[in-house]
Parts: structure tokens; C-alpha cells; sequence
């Protein structure tokens, strides 16, 4: 994403109050500093170039259809519900949000060094930087494409459903139902937690990661696990075609389709029928 600060004819607003309907409507190459947005809704709608920085926005509908927006040290409020959306070319940094699907169908958006806590966010948006971010709500990035996320926390349900190519390194989730039908999802050194974890995925893989959870990466086409370590998992690889090298002891393994799976050790092996198309290698069966 190209940097959204232009260096010529920059109109500063400094420490106002708007309120009401649109009081910035189609504003262009603006420095907000120190500016509150109080009751009303669409303060910046239609607007590009804007820089706001050390703000409060505590009204609705904030940003829609805007170009090329920074965000710095501000704060969205509770009342700051569907912040930014349908927008390109969106920078937040150092920022705070307590506000609901805060993201909608945006794209080009970096997210670096902030605290979110938002639910039904980042649906339906395309190329996303997330880094140094800690994210709290359910149903996070749902039906976005284009992602990468370095240092990332997140404690929130139906995350990254129907997502595609993403990009992950050095992330911490804990989430039920996580990366359902996602596709190309490549995730590094990573600790993934929550039940029913990439169920009807293609293309999902895992790079020494830790995974915690019952019934994780079943009905998945593609799956590929690289030095993993898996921590209560029972009932895994139900269905799921795979390709997994896993460094500790699995609770139990049910009817994989195909494929490859090495394990330390799988306490209960379950396979109702004889499959010629699954190899499978044990350091230390129990029966």
C-alpha cells in the first residue's frame, strides 16, 4: 500500500468537535489532529488523502468509500460502529477500536501496532497487512483474500471462514471453527487453539506449529503438516487427505481419506475399513 501522506496543499483541522450529518463530506488532502467525532454519522464519506491523527471517533459510518486514509494514535469508540468501508488504501496504526465490523468490503489495508476489539470485522476485503495486532471478537476476516499477518493475537470464534491466501508467521489464535473452507492458507511457527479447526479447507499447512483441540482438520483436501506438535486432539484427519509429520502424541486419529501421516505416538487409531491410499507411521502405537 502506497504511503497515504501527500506533502503539498494539506488543510490541518485542529482540535474540532463535528457532529452531525457529513460535516466533512468529499473532503480532500486534510490533517486531523487532535479532532473528535461526536454523534451523527458519515463524517468522512468520500473523502481520499486524509491523515487523522491522535482522534476520537465516536459516530457511525465513518469512513465510506474513501482513498488513501491514516489512521495514528486514535481511538474508536463504541458508538463508531461500521467505521470504514468500501474504501481503499487504508492505513490504522497505533490505534485502539471498541466497535463493531469496524472493516467491510475494503481493500489495500494495514493494520500495524493497534488493539481491536470488534466483532464481524474484515468481511469481504482484499490484500491486508496485519502486524503486531491483538484482536478480540468472533467472526473475524470472513470471506477476505490477499492476507499476511506477522505477530498476531486473536480470541474470537468462526475466524478466517472462507478465507484465501493467506500468509501467516508467529501468530496466537484461540478460536472455534477457525479457517472453515479457507484456501492456500500457509501458517509459521505458530499456536493455533479451539475446536473443529480447518474443517472443509483446501490447501491448509501448518509449519512447526502447536495444535490444540478436539476434532481439528477434518473433511480438508490438501492438508499438509510440517513438524507440528499436537496437544488434546482426538478425532483427527477424519476424511481429510494429508501429508503430516507430527513431532508428539496424538489422542486419537479417525479414518483419514489419503495420504501420509508420522506420528510420535496415536493412542486410539480408528479405521473402520482397510485404506491401501493412507500410510501411516507410528514411533509408538498403544493399541
Amino acid at each position: 500500500m502506497k504511503n497515504c501522506t501527500i506533502n503539498k496543499n494539506i488543510h490541518l483541522l485542529e482540535n474540532k468537535i463535528f457532529e452531525g450529518e457529513r460535516p466533512l463530506f468529499k473532503s480532500h488532502h486534510i490533517d486531523l489532529k487532535n479532532c473528535q467525532f461526536v454523534q451523527g454519522e458519515s463524517g468522512l464519506k468520500f473523502v481520499n488523502y486524509i491523515n487523522a491523527i491522535q482522534c476520537e471517533f465516536s459516530s457511525k459510518y465513518l469512513f465510506w468509500h474513501d482513498t488513501r486514509v491514516h489512521i495514528f494514535k486514535s481511538i474508536f469508540n463504541d458508538g463508531a460502529r461500521a467505521s470504514i468501508w468500501y474504501s481503499d488504501s487504508i492505513l490504522l496504526e497505533n490505534c485502539e477500536v471498541n466497535s463493531a465490523k469496524i472493516f467491510r468490503d475494503a481493500k489495500n489495508i494495514t493494520i500495524k501496532n493497534s488493539t481491536l476489539n470488534t466483532n464481524e470485522t474484515l468481511w469481504d476485503c482484499n490484500n491486508i497487512i496485519i502486524d503486531k495486532v491483538d484482536f478480540q471478537g468472533d467472526y473475524l476476516l470472513f470471506h477476505s483474500n490477499n492476507i499476511e499477518m506477522n505477530d498476531f493475537h486473536l480470541e474470537g470464534n468462526y475466524s478466517f471462514q472462507h478465507t484465501q491466501n493467506i500468509v501467516a508467521k508467529n501468530i496466537k489464535i484461540k478460536s472455534k471453527d477457525a479457517f472453515w473452507n479457507s484456501e492456500n492458507v500457509t501458517i509459521y511457527d505458530s499456536i493455533i487453539e479451539g475446536e473443529y479447526l480447518g474443517w472443509y479447507s483446501k490447501n491448509l499447512k501448518f509449519v512447526n506449529c502447536t495444535i490444540i483441540g478436539t476434532q481439528p482438520l477434518c473433511y480438508a483436501k490438501n492438508l499438509v503438516l510440517e513438524n507440528c506438535e499436537m496437544i488434546d486432539t482426538d478425532l483427527a484427519f477424519e476424511d481429510s487427505t494429508i501429508n503430516a509429520t507430527i513431532t508428539s502424541s496424538i489422542m486419537s486419529v479417525k479414518n483419514p481419506l489419503s495420504g501420509y501421516l508420522k506420528a510420535k505416538e496415536i493412542k486410539e487409531l480408528i479405521l473402520d475399513e482397510q485404506n491401501d491410499l493412507l500410510q501411516i507411521e507410528i514411533e509408538n502405537k498403544i493399541d
